[in-house]
């Protein structure tokens, strides 16, 4: 069907959102209700994506809860509602949670899109320095063999090295990596984007220290410059555990080194933030970058390894 001409995903385009919902501490069901809310937000915008922060289902400071099974059910209650709202949303939504499988937990992002989990993305780094001790409750994504697990009743693609592609939506293709991940030398979206990621998320709870938001900038800034890709963040914001931590809700989405859209910071409220990203832009861009090009050929092997999972996407009308 031809695009209304004055649609964005008629002219190269995408809408992208973040979101940062208000939690409560180990209460899945909660957590999953303000998350539908948020992601009907980004749906009236028509928005094709929206990111959420990292183990937004269950919260991210409270220690060995996370290991309990109570809780664990609970947070596979949430995303299951999550799934079912989702049938009639036109975003793409990428939401955080603790995961069991083959006897491991590990700290995931889900793919959700229109009533379909389309994969697991398990952290690949996890930080076990200064306040940060993952290592205690989490496996890494290299601590498995898993490549497809069983979520709700589906079977799904697992690992660090997904990319969502639309398959009629040209460049339209997602990459997700969680918080540390990006802290990293080389950050798993790096591989990404030289495999043909244009959009890379980054789900990060990210507690606050001083100058740590400026550093924030400064990573995904360069991350999407380096990649020539969007770049979107998300942290925790309010009503996540303040035990021996703060958090500032602090939300970016940058294209190509650009700032496109940035949240407010230590808000009592909800945020959503939302851009366009000019996707013929990063492909036009990536095409008469040589030196993007000679690092393709100098990783092939490796970008041979990573998965695409394809989905049709639904072009959200004009309302």
């Amino acid at each position: 069907m031809q695009l209304p001409f004055f649609s964005i995903y008629r002219h190269g385009f995408v809408r992208a959102a973040v979101a940062v919902p208000a939690v409560r501490v180990a209460e899945p069901m909660f957590n999953a209700e303000r998350t539908i809310a948020l992601a009907r937000r980004a749906d009236a915008t028509q928005a094709a994506l929206v990111l959420f922060p990292e183990l937004g289902l269950s919260s991210y400071a409270i220690d060995d809860l996370l290991q309990q099974d109570a809780l664990l059910d609970g947070v596979l209650r949430g995303l299951a509602n999550i799934v079912t709202a989702s049938t009639d949303l036109a975003p793409l939504l990428l939401v955080g949670a603790p995961l069991r499988f083959n006897s491991q937990l590990f700290n995931c992002a889900v793919a959700i899109y229109r009533g379909t989990v389309l994969g697991v993305i398990p952290k690949s780094f996890l930080p076990n320095y200064r306040e940060f001790y993952e290592k205690r409750q989490f496996s890494a994504a290299r601590d498995t063999a898993l490549r497809e697990v069983a979520l709700l009743g589906q079977r799904v693609p697992f690992g660090s090295d997904l990319i969502f592609q639309a398959a009629n939506l040209a460049n339209f293709a997602v990459h997700v990596e969680i918080c540390e991940d990006v802290w990293t030398p080389i950050p798993p979206s790096t591989y990404a984007a030289l495999a043909g990621a244009t959009v890379l998320c980054n789900l990060s709870a990210s507690n606050i220290t001083i100058g740590k938001a400026d550093y924030r900038h400064d990573l995904c800034a360069g991350q999407s410059g380096r990649c020539v890709a969007a770049y979107l963040y998300s942290a925790a914001g309010p009503g996540e555990s303040t035990t021996d931590l703060a958090w500032d809700g602090h939300a970016l989405i940058y294209e190509n080194n650009e700032l496109l859209a940035e949240s407010e910071r230590f808000p009592e409220h909800e945020q959503l933030i939302v851009a366009d990203i000019d996707l013929e832009r990063l492909a036009q861009d990536r095409m008469r970058l040589s030196s993007f090009n000679d690092t393709i050929g100098d990783q092939r092997e490796q970008l041979r390894d990573l998965r695409f999972v394809p989905f049709t996407f639904t072009v959200p009308q004009a309302r």
